[in-house]
């Protein structure tokens, strides 16, 4: 049986774990991922109505987390927008639909809390089927004028970006320090790092824009 439900305190270790397993070796050796978790939901930016794990048969396997973002206009006006990450599903349950109905579950809660429109950084292959397109599609890109390729939008209600073109800001909870991510990450139980091809197509993906 499945449930999806709102995390509480009893279960922040078991998601850090999960989160954890989820990232760890994955895009560099080891992870901070679960450091992010672990400092998110005391920011003011965490948005604890869109906090959620997934059960299978009484066993958390899952988790999803936002936080606040913004979209700025070349006029200076503001819409306040989501962000999502991390997403982790344990390793011996990923590619089986779980973290797919993390996110239909969360969206449909984002719309009911009057959210518009989600921009994440991942992996396209992993998010278009949930309906993300480039950034660029919808003239969304960072301070900077680029247009990276891991930047995705989705609008949670059909045509609500003009197209104007957009400034994109996350919150600064995202902006992780690596040393503290370090100090807390061997604080935990020993996992061993290793260099994997995944890291390499990572960095490609992460450090390439699009032409616009």
């Amino acid at each position: 049986m499945i449930v999806i439900r709102n995390e509480t305190e009893k279960d922040y270790k078991t998601v850090e774990e999960i989160t954890r397993k989820a990232f760890y070796n994955i895009y560099v050796p080891g992870c901070m991922e679960h450091y992010l978790v672990h400092i998110m939901r005391d920011h003011e930016d965490f948005i604890k109505e869109l906090d959620f794990v997934i059960e299978l048969d009484g066993k958390v396997i899952g988790n999803i987390m936002y936080t606040k973002a913004k979209l700025v206009d070349e006029a200076g006006e503001e819409k306040a927008i989501l962000t999502f990450g991390p997403v982790s599903i344990l390793p011996e349950y990923q590619r089986m639909g779980y973290g797919k109905q993390l996110m239909e579950h969360s969206f449909q809660k984002a719309r009911q809390m009057g959210y518009d429109v989600v921009v994440i950084f991942g992996d396209p292959g992993n998010y278009v089927s949930r309906g993300f397109k480039s950034s660029s599609r919808y003239h969304i890109c960072l301070p900077d004028g680029s247009y990276p390729t891991a930047m995705l939008a989705k609008e949670l209600r059909e045509n609500t970006l003009d197209g104007r073109k957009w400034m994109y800001y996350d919150s600064p909870v995202m902006q992780v320090d690596e040393k503290e991510a370090k100090d807390y990450d061997d604080s935990l139980e020993k996992m061993e790092k290793k260099v994997l091809p995944c890291q390499e197509e990572f960095y490609i993906l992460s450090h390439s824009c699009l032409s616009v």
